[in-house]
């Protein structure tokens, strides 16, 4: 059973993730009583948060617009995680428009202790970023609202530019966001044609929420089904047996780039695509890791002449 402190916390959270809940949801997501869930309300309303409430056997809970949040505390470690992840932000687009990012970084730069500062300068100087690939201009307060509707379950009506600048309105229910290193792209359920869709986040021009709350069954694993999406375009697929574990192997060839699936404790599969013969052989072995290629013939043969050379010109 956790304490009463930790329960107001969880319950404070929940009360944040969608627009309502009934005493029985909370309930249930808590594994507490009906009466606990009104108990724990009651104190919330006293320590003054501002949750409202629909009488009545159906009725729900909810935080009213611009409620009390709880005061952020950071110790220093948690101070120097947080200003390195914005930096990081900045210097990859993580969470869209630069400015915004650096802006934030330079507020709370301001207000670290001199040793945390201190800290923070030594890594300044032995950091190096590579060039960020270019797209199109993404707004934090957009990608805000994609990660909050994903969150509540809540059907979105997307705006949205296809690669041919063709613009279309979309119903959708949205389920996760996934980064794939220099791009953001929606993983949600087109409500009118009833199948997932991947939308480049970048590309939506307006994300508005309907209040809808929507049960999604059977959604995708999301991370899974961009990479699929991403190599379907190619016009030749390989299938190669990495020799080593999978977190190895997903570091090697990101999954935007291959489908992966562990083949025991210490191998992996993994499936990419690549535009010809020779180019996914060189791609193949310039991974610099003990590999089979299971499939095709050709892409096999075009490795292993490379694999011969290297060891002719090396000995």
């Amino acid at each position: 059973m956790i304490g009463t402190s930790s329960r107001l916390l969880r319950l404070l959270s929940l009360l944040s993730s969608r627009p309502s809940w009934t005493a029985d949801e909370l309930a249930r997501r808590m594994e507490v009583t009906d009466r606990t869930v009104r108990r724990d309300i009651a104190r919330l309303r006293e320590l003054g948060y501002d949750v409202e409430s629909d009488p009545g056997r159906w009725g729900g809970y909810r935080m009213r617009p611009g409620h009390h949040q709880i005061p952020l505390v950071l110790d220093d470690e948690e101070s120097l995680a947080v200003t390195v992840a914005l930096r990081e932000a900045a210097q990859t687009g993580l969470l869209g428009d630069d400015q915004a990012v650096l802006s934030a970084l330079l507020k709370l730069r301001q207000l670290l202790p001199a040793r945390v500062a201190t800290q923070l300068g030594a890594m300044d100087d032995v950091f190096e970023h590579t060039t960020r690939a270019g797209g199109l201009p993404l707004s934090p307060g957009l990608l805000a609202g994609l990660a909050t509707a994903c969150r509540r379950s809540e059907r979105l009506r997307l705006s949205y530019r296809d690669a041919h600048g063709t613009g279309s309105t979309r119903m959708v229910d949205p389920h996760r966001l996934v980064f794939t290193g220099n791009r953001w792209y929606l993983v949600a359920r087109d409500a009118d044609r009833g199948a997932w869709r991947t939308f480049r986040a970048d590309r939506v021009v307006r994300a508005e929420p309907t209040g809808q709350v929507v049960r999604v069954d059977d959604p995708p694993d999301a991370a899974k089904f961009v990479a699929e999406t991403l190599t379907s375009g190619y016009p030749l697929y390989a299938v190669v047996r990495l020799h080593v574990p999978l977190d190895q192997a997903m570091r090697a060839v990101p999954p935007p780039q291959g489908v992966h699936r562990p083949d025991g404790p210490d191998a992996t599969i993994v499936e990419l695509g690549g535009t010809d013969v020779e180019s996914l052989a060189d791609r193949l072995v310039r991974l610099g890791l003990p590999l089979t290629v299971v499939s095709p013939a050709e892409v096999r043969d075009a490795v292993r002449r490379r694999a011969l050379a290297l060891a002719e010109h090396n000995s």
